[in-house]
């Protein structure tokens, strides 16, 4: 795609810094720029919270016995690192590179509301700041699991149940905020000759994805507040006693939490889509069926949502529906897998850190959604469910597959940002300790799981011991290994030196590559024509 533009940008001073010094710049800021840095940031140092707290997991878990914690801590650090990792890591770095590059991709000046931009992102630190103090009260944070199965949450646990609703409807209005930011700008802000079918990857899964915030964010918001009204003013939506149901919870909850899956993997799809291209020097294999694939994976993904609850009872037939339908989503995900694969092929590789973080990405994500299937599978599913497998599963999908593709996308267009490029030694170490370790940290969970390892216990029977021992020196690898990344981006942010051209990558293709770097502070004036 080949793209003309009459003035690209205005190059001068007073266009380029039109931004107030100091806090105020990051408090009122409206730039799509700068509220995509916050985002990214926050999700970094969230990134870092929730780690911690997987410290602590795995340090209680070294060794068989009670060794560091309180079962009950336990339990809080199992809860708040899941919800910390989901909302506050994964989420916002996928939004923040959404506030970074959509308009940029798509040759709009800015993003279309760009003050409900600014309010999105600021009420996210006060949502994490009440979640984290409720680690403070008295009886502790909430220690029933991210997923906060009734009765668990509704009865059993202590009083921050209040605290974790608050922040959860926060964090929820501020996805929608996002989504609804998205969806506008795409639709109406598009340069002048880019249609549907010519739009990058990228946002392509972005404005899919926004699609599935909106539609899944209010059930998540009934759900919480089911639990609070259970737990405070005497309701019985889940209480068996008083008439209710604790499945319905879980119907409920999963018809969120399925969707919120793929809302977590989509724009990994999108990014991996543009790096895999850049570095084959090729152009991206069958693009319309990556779109078309997209969205069956949009679609699918709610009508597959009691495939987590086999073990609950259902009628066989609807046991026989769900795993029939979880099989099917896998067809467009090998869609997927098999089109990256295909634009390799005889292309002119090499291997630059995003194109490395991207070839980890399609081998280790695949094992993950291999690991799916199994799990989708009826009677086998009884043998895996709650173990340590499940554990294993959804972080080859979540940490190899949505972390390591934001990683790929942060070296990708770092210097698109920063206008420097960042210290590729380090970068390759970053890489090489981080994918060591996540091996040694998640592939022995699948090995625990199938010999019958519960999972969020604190204490474990003594054949476990060995795995567990690898499990946690690869846990806290992995914790140290991030720590290169945290050096590696401060020093890029300071960096001084030759500035790099406009196309960054020799293979990068797009409209972000046709403005100078560092990115102008307003990109484009007059849109580009596309061609």
């Amino acid at each position: 795609m080949s793209s003309v533009a009459e003035e690209v940008h205005h190059d001068d001073d007073h266009h380029d810094h039109h931004h107030t010094p100091g806090i105020k710049r990051w408090l009122y800021t409206t730039n799509h720029k700068d509220i995509g840095t916050l985002y990214l940031w926050f999700a970094f140092i969230m990134f870092l919270v929730g780690g911690a707290m997987a410290m602590v997991i795995r340090a209680e878990l070294f060794q068989p016995g009670m060794q560091i914690v309180e079962p009950n801590f336990f339990n809080q650090m199992t809860t708040v690192h899941g919800l910390v990792m989901v909302f506050g890591a994964v989420m916002p770095a996928f939004t923040g590179l959404a506030n970074w590059m959509v308009p940029m991709m798509i040759g709009a000046p800015d993003m279309a509301l760009p003050r409900m931009n600014n309010w999105s992102f600021w009420i996210l630190p006060f949502a994490f700041l009440i979640l984290l103090s409720s680690l403070f009260l008295e009886g502790g944070g909430p220690n029933f699991g991210w997923t906060f199965y009734a009765p668990l949450s509704t009865t059993f646990s202590n009083d921050s149940t209040a605290l974790f609703v608050f922040s959860v409807h926060i964090m929820g209005a501020s996805s929608i905020m996002g989504a609804i930011n998205v969806i506008v700008t795409i639709m109406n802000m598009r340069a002048p000759g880019m249609t549907y079918m010519k739009m990058p990857m990228f946002v392509w899964t972005w404005f899919i994805t926004a699609f599935l915030l909106i539609a899944v964010m209010p059930v998540l918001a009934g759900a919480v507040t089911m639990v609070l009204t259970d737990k405070f003013f005497g309701t019985s939506f889940f209480n068996a006693a008083g008439g209710g149901d604790p499945v319905m919870f879980q119907h409920i909850f999963w018809f969120f939490g399925h969707p919120e899956v793929y809302i977590m993997i989509l724009p990994a799809f999108g990014i991996i889509s543009h790096i895999v291209p850049a570095f084959a020097r090729k152009p991206l294999f069958g693009y319309a069926s990556m779109v078309y694939a997209t969205a069956s994976i949009a679609l699918l993904s709610f009508i597959v949502w009691a495939h987590h609850m086999f073990t609950t009872g259902m009628p066989v037939v609807a046991e026989l529906f769900f795993m029939i339908a979880t099989m099917l989503i896998s067809v467009p995900t090998g869609v997927k897998v098999f089109n990256w694969v295909a634009t390799m092929w005889r292309g002119a590789m090499t291997f630059e850190v995003p194109m490395l973080f991207a070839l980890a990405f399609i081998v280790l994500f695949t094992i993950g959604g291999l690991s799916g299937l199994m799990l989708a599978i009826t009677p086998v599913d009884f043998q895996y469910h709650d173990t340590y497998f499940v554990v294993a599963h959804f972080h080859y999908v979540l940490v190899t597959g949505a972390i390591f593709s934001i990683m790929a996308a942060a070296y990708y267009w770092l210097p698109k940002w920063t206008g420097k490029m960042f210290d590729i030694k380090l970068a390759q170490w970053h890489f090489w300790c981080s994918l060591i370790s996540v091996n040694l940290l998640f592939f022995p969970m699948h090995f625990v799981g199938l010999a019958g390892m519960p999972r969020r216990i604190p204490d474990y029977a003594l054949q476990f011991a060995d795995f567990n021992k690898w499990i946690s020196l690869g846990g806290f690898a992995f914790g140290l290994s991030q720590l290169i990344f945290l050096a590696l981006l401060i020093k890029a942010c300071r960096k001084k030196g030759d500035s790099v051209p406009a196309r960054v990558w020799e293979g990068a293709e797009g409209l972000e590559w046709e403005v100078p770097s560092p990115a102008p502070y307003h990109t484009f004036e007059t849109p580009p024509v596309i061609k």
